[in-house]
């Protein structure tokens, strides 16, 4: 499965924001899409993702136009997880059925439940299907938003800034988690993140935008002091450290 991106233009009013922005990716990948604030990050995604309309581009994964599909055909196929979502007072296992809602016809059958069950024990969360999800810490309840988009069975995972707002100990769980995800699933992941080196860490391949396009692409060749500097304005130094390649201002 290829997902296709080509030539997406969006625009704000009075604020051009992408411009014929392309790329592919390929079932399997972890795809980290990094840069400044206001490049256009999050707009990409919901772009791909047709909450926004594109004022011209299409996507394509492999002959299906997603944006040509109905709302619920859309959500079998891609699975997003927002940035900011407010924690609801609802069981953790009622949020995570809830991503069952494109499948379910009249009611909720005994596969539906199956599926959450099984999502909720390969994410360490079956001990809190009872809990309400704004009584769990952040990255608890950023797993239970992760498993909902999995619930959907996608084959496209979108994620805005999935370690926003969390303390190291879970951006690594939740950061695991998706790898996990990605390889178990053979999922497209694309994540858009602030951490270089958070997603040196995980990241297959990297689009690094500015300037309303993508500057940069590639494997973690691509994240070297010169594009980073053109990128960010801001000078940088990459060491190496047990074999991890580690991004540091100069």
């Amino acid at each position: 499965m290829i997902l296709n991106v080509n030539e997406i233009c969006f625009a704000y009013p009075g604020n051009s924001v992408l411009e014929d922005v392309c790329f592919r990716s390929s079932r399997g990948e972890f795809v980290a899409i990094l840069g400044p604030n206001g490049t256009g990050k999050t707009t990409l995604l919901k772009c791909i993702n047709k909450i926004l309309k594109p004022a011209s581009g299409t996507v394509y994964m492999n002959e299906d136009d997603l944006h040509q599909l109905k709302g619920k055909e859309l959500a079998k196929k891609i699975g997003y997880v927002e940035q900011n979502r407010e924690k609801t007072r609802s069981t953790v296992f009622n949020a995570v059925l809830l991503g069952r809602k494109p499948h379910i016809k009249w009611d909720v059958t005994e596969k539906d439940i199956a599926i959450v069950e099984q999502i909720m024990h390969s994410m360490n969360l079956s001990d809190f299907a009872m809990r309400y999800v704004d009584e769990l810490s952040g990255g608890e309840a950023q797993k239970v938003i992760i498993a909902r988009s999995l619930a959907q069975e996608p084959e496209i995972l979108l994620m805005d800034e999935p370690t926003n707002h969390l303390d190291l100990k879970n951006q690594v769980e939740v950061m695991n988690t998706i790898k996990d995800i990605t390889r178990e699933k053979n999922l497209t992941t694309i994540v858009t993140m602030h951490d270089i080196n958070l997603a040196l860490r995980y990241a297959d391949r990297f689009i690094l935008m500015k300037d309303k396009n993508i500057y940069a692409a590639g494997d973690e060749s691509v994240i070297n002091p010169e594009t980073i500097e053109t990128v960010y304005s801001l000078p940088v130094k990459i060491i190496s450290h047990e074999g991890s390649q580690i991004v540091i201002p100069a």
